[in-house]
């Protein structure tokens, strides 16, 4: 381990990032009974988001969104069933929670919100009074307040005066279906009210998308949408699937408890998070680089699993990380027989002494992460290189390529789930903020080299250290090289307009960043001018 790296000196500070602001959201789930040659089934009604979002870009969803300031404005009649009655936590663990005070189910605005999001995403308005009101006057103000920018509340009113009638919004029809609050993944954690709506085919207005933020809309049976997500056809969210199992083992009444009160879906402290088969994410608190303050710990495979990079150095997380393996060993019959290691740095290796000792499993990594971690006591007992596979035992059996990647870090490796076409991608990229490359430890060339290399391996989703994952991975691979090569080139030009002296060149070319963060800065300044010099572009 380099002792001048200031990249590992600012982890070990453990520098405090904000707590991911919280922001209120609700989903509707639409359902219905048709009849066939068969006797009949449920199907419940999802949405394919654009893969042009930032968040959850091409993951299928449920019709929702979050509160924006002006559904407050909104009166709504009636109420959701079963609303008052509800605990406000809804069974989450303390490490979802994580310190999050919970507004109300029925916060000011939610209502409004819900019955707004519907609306512009499935063109259903739930409004006493709409199936009188002439198909046209409604689409134009769905359309309109699908515009960027729109005001809901003047569309609302201006429908209102169109219709000629007293129309009002109105929940009513709602039979509220549990809270979930997604993780903290990123600078956004969404308190989310999932609702139940039963929606036949007699009904006059039936569900649509509008080609923007969702790109297509289907109704599909429960138990269809959770085979396409098992065979990798779809990608999801853990509530989304949850509910999808309840609506299919117990309908939409039956289920109506397990919904509300979902601890099945709890490890331990933690929710069950799993964006893909076969990938289960832990994210733990670590003294990372801010604006990050989670690691991403993971599980890979489905019977025989290795955990990777359990980098909280807090007893609770490792605590909380033995009482979660121990109920996923139970419940699901995975057991994790190995630690498995990205890098050496101290954000990923933080929990890993308690955690071997706790379960009584060998460590992996690179050879060169080996040599760091020895240097601070951390032994690692098999070595992981390139191009190796191994296959986890299961039915089917859960093949891995290991590819080392370094440029952040010497030893940095990859994980590839070759069926599944899942990629843990450690430091290459981020879910937000940036990746740093300090040398000695980091080098551009070996860093570029390594992005090129994961964007062409065919990956279809992407799980980084620190954020959420993606599905648009050669993208995300893309995005990151071309950043890097921007900067570069800003800074040969003004190496050749004559700024060489390293402050006046760090404020040339990084002049879009912080001024807090130029320390940093200044380690990538100098990574790129050491690739630079050694491709023969510069002179120093």
């Amino acid at each position: 381990m380099s002792e001048t790296s200031l990249y590992e000196r600012v982890l070990k500070m453990g520098l405090e990032a904000p707590r991911p602001k919280v922001r209120a959201s609700g989903g509707v789930v639409l359902w219905r009974r048709t009849r066939d040659s068969l006797g009949g089934h449920l199907e419940v009604y999802w949405v394919e988001r654009s893969r042009k979002l930032a968040f959850m870009g091409g993951f299928h969803a449920f019709p929702g969104g979050g509160r924006s300031r002006s559904d407050t404005e909104l009166s709504v009649l009636g109420a959701p069933a079963g609303v008052e009655s509800a605990p406000r936590e809804a069974a989450m663990p303390a490490d979802v929670l994580d310190g999050v005070e919970l507004e109300p189910i029925d916060a000011p605005g939610i209502m409004a919100c819900v019955v707004r999001e519907l609306f512009e995403e499935t063109g259903i308005l739930l409004a006493d009074g709409v199936d009188s009101v002439e198909q046209g006057l409604v689409e134009s103000a769905r359309r309109t307040s699908l515009e960027h920018g729109a005001d809901f509340v003047k569309i609302w009113q201006g429908l209102q005066d169109n219709a000629g009638r007293d129309l009002q919004l109105d929940a009513g029809e709602l039979v509220y279906a549990g809270r979930w609050l997604t993780p903290p993944l990123g600078p956004v954690r969404f308190d989310n009210r999932f609702f139940l709506l039963e929606w036949p085919r007699e009904r006059k207005r039936q569900p649509s998308v509008i080609d923007g933020e969702l790109v297509a809309g289907e109704w599909v049976r429960p138990a269809e949408a959770i085979h396409r997500w098992e065979t990798g056809q779809v990608v999801t969210a853990p509530p989304i699937l949850h509910i999808l199992k309840v609506m299919a083992e117990d309908g939409p009444s039956e289920g109506l408890a397990r919904l509300r009160e979902p601890f099945e879906a709890n490890l331990g402290p933690f929710r069950k998070i799993e964006f893909r088969p076969g990938v289960l994410m832990f994210p733990l608190r670590t003294p990372t680089l801010p604006p990050a303050a989670y690691t991403n710990a993971y599980v890979l495979g489905r019977e025989e699993a290795v955990l990777v990079d359990p980098g909280s150095p807090f007893p609770e997380a490792a605590e909380g990380m033995i009482q979660a393996l121990r109920e996923l060993e139970e419940t699901d019959g995975r057991k994790v027989t190995a630690i498995w290691l990205t890098h050496h740095h101290p954000d990923h290796v933080g929990g890993v002494r308690k955690l071997r000792e706790a379960l009584g499993v060998p460590v992996a990594a690179h050879a060169e992460t080996a040599k760091r971690l020895s240097a601070v006591g951390i032994e690692v007992d098999l070595d992981l290189h390139d191009q190796q596979r191994v296959v986890l035992e299961g039915s089917p059996p859960f093949p891995i390529l290991v590819s080392h990647t370094p440029g952040h870090a010497r030893g940095h490796l990859t994980f590839y789930d070759e069926d599944g076409g899942s990629l843990l991608g450690g430091d290459l990229t981020a879910g937000f903020g940036t990746i740093v490359v300090d040398p000695p430890e980091g080098d551009m060339d070996d860093y570029l080299a390594s992005l090129e290399r994961m964007r062409d391996l065919g990956a279809k989703a992407l799980f980084p250290a620190h954020g959420p994952p993606t599905i648009t991975v050669r993208e995300k691979f893309t995005e990151y090289l071309e950043h890097r090569l921007w900067r570069e080139e800003k800074i040969l030009d003004a190496w050749i307009e004559g700024l060489k002296d390293p402050r006046e060149l760090l404020q040339a070319v990084y002049d879009d960043v912080p001024e807090k963060t130029y320390p940093l800065a200044a380690r990538q300044l100098e990574a790129h001018l050491i690739r630079l010099e050694r491709a023969g572009s510069i002179e120093r």
